[in-house]
């Protein structure tokens, strides 16, 4: 009887694409930073300690993953959890983009696919969670306009409206004067801003915005996870400066929103390639003299990020066990095979975590096929054995 869960793990690992299932069933290797993330996750839970966190580490060796199992661990703590990758379309440097997909990529916990209308649709005007934002959203962000956008959204019956005001809730943001007109259209009264709002100056007032709901719609906290960092080394000079400076209200427990933890992964090469390549703390000090305090401290916990090390033996022997154990399932089979046979097969897989993977489900593979990979021998009692000599697969085989 095949096991479809374990073989979805299994072809998952196969393909290389990072999969929250596999972060899920992989999650004790590396046992130390897992502690510290553990901890970070803890203080925003129990204490709202907001904070952000660096990692970096070679292509292939587990960021993603690590990304992945962070975010099974934030939803077991009923935590909002939202994952995006950096990229041409997302730059760090336009904050309302980010803005856009991290509302498009956002989980609510036990929910597999992502969105957070439904929730918002289900708050009444007179309900105690409006009673709590309204005035939130009125006092406590630099503009004011998402006080009268969200009494707006609460309050219209025009579903065109109703529409109009959800996408900007989302990052399609409507126009200023737009808003006005909704709003006297429905309370008969002007909207007087004590300023006017600019998605380039205040997105920032969206990130407090949601962080503050989902506090208050019960959950406990939010946890914003952004993979492919090192793609912001393809901005201009003066972008990447200003994705430094937007990074900081993430990182920087007194610029974050409240009850967030944010997990930036990228590149190990990113130090020497681009922020030591082009010149990056001198840039700074040259474009943002006055102002280079934010910034230069994300340069410093760029500098400083701890980096995924490879695993060790015994980690690396965990996990081959449990890829071992979903093979079997997967394919209803029993792969009596010695941990050292499993190991010595992943050596020609280089030293990438990923390849190592690849390297052992297709020696199981092989096992499973054929009954032989190389020295190892399966025989009809599912047992292993050592051939004569090693007879190489034949490509024809496959």
């Amino acid at each position: 009887m095949y096991d479809m869960e374990a073989r979805h793990i299994i072809e998952a690992l196969r393909s290389g694409v990072p999969s929250r299932a596999v972060g899920q069933y992989f999650s004790e290797a590396r046992p130390k930073i897992m502690k510290e993330l553990s901890g970070r996750l803890d203080l925003v839970c129990d204490k709202n300690k907001s904070s952000g966190m660096i990692i970096s580490g070679k292509y292939g060796e587990g960021k993603t993953h690590l990304l992945n199992t962070v975010f099974n661990l934030a939803h077991l703590n009923n935590m909002v959890v939202s994952y995006l990758s950096l990229s041409k379309e997302t730059p760090m440097d336009k904050l309302y983009l980010v803005y856009q997909k991290t509302l498009q990529n956002t989980y609510l916990p036990g929910r597999q696919q992502p969105g957070i209308m439904q929730e918002l649709e289900k708050i009444s005007a007179n309900s105690p969670l409006a009673g709590e934002m309204l005035p939130f959203a009125l006092k406590s962000l630099e503009t004011d306009k998402l006080y009268y956008l969200f009494r707006s959204y609460l309050n219209t019956e025009d579903s065109d409206e109703k529409f109009l005001l959800q996408a900007d809730l989302e990052g399609d943001f409507v126009a200023n004067g737009s808003l006005k007109k909704i709003y006297r259209r429905i309370f008969g009264q002007p909207v007087k801003y004590n300023e006017n709002f600019s998605k380039t100056r205040h997105c920032g007032d969206y990130f407090a915005f949601m962080s503050h709901l989902f506090t208050h719609m019960g959950y406990h906290g939010w946890v914003i996870l952004m993979d492919e960092t090192e793609l912001m080394g393809r901005l201009s000079k003066k972008a990447r400066l200003n994705a430094y400076r937007n990074m900081a209200r993430f990182l920087l427990p007194e610029l974050c929103p409240e009850s967030t933890f944010t997990l930036f992964a990228l590149s190990s090469s990113y130090v020497e390639d681009v922020i030591e390549g082009k010149h990056d703390y001198e840039n700074l000090e040259q474009i943002y003299p006055i102002s280079l305090q934010p910034a230069r401290t994300v340069l410093d916990m760029l500098v400083k990020a701890p980096q995924l090390v490879p695993l060790t033996r015994e980690e690396v022997s965990s996990a081959l066990a449990k890829i071992q154990d979903f093979h079997g399932r997967a394919y209803g089979w029993t792969p009596n095979v010695s941990a050292e046979s499993l190991t010595e097969a992943t050596q020609s897989g280089g030293y990438l975590l990923r390849t190592k993977i690849r390297a052992a489900i297709e020696f199981l593979d092989q096992l499973y096929q054929y009954g032989k990979a190389g020295k190892t021998v399966i025989n009809e009692l599912g047992e292993e054995s050592l051939a004569q000599e090693d007879v190489p697969l034949l490509e024809e085989d496959w």
